[in-house]
């Protein structure tokens, strides 16, 4: 396996982690921006109206974008195994 190679797998895998990851933190982002926005509006300081919606819509943004990220990730699976089994394995028998 050469550094390309192993250079090109790791740059997958971050693009990968920051597709997967990316519609959800701007999500939450978005979501605690409002909320802080709306907590400065009525000035309600209360700890537990950060948290509760940010949880309830995040699980409901995880539910709605699950079937893509499953899809995304299935992919970059599939991707290493097949292209890249043989340096793999070969790689693995050099480090024993």
């Amino acid at each position: 396996m050469t550094p390309d190679t192993v250079t090109d797998i790791v740059r997958q895998a971050l693009y990968v982690s920051l597709q997967v990851s990316a519609p959800l933190l701007i999500i939450a982002m978005v979501v605690g921006f409002g909320i802080s926005l709306f907590q400065s509006v009525t000035q309600i300081n209360e700890m537990t109206l950060t948290f509760v919606p940010k949880i309830l819509i995040f699980a409901a943004v995880l539910a709605v974008f699950f079937p893509w990220i499953l899809k995304i990730i299935t992919k970059y699976t599939i991707n290493i195994l097949v292209h890249q089994w043989d340096a793999l394995i070969s790689a693995s028998n050099y480090a024993m």
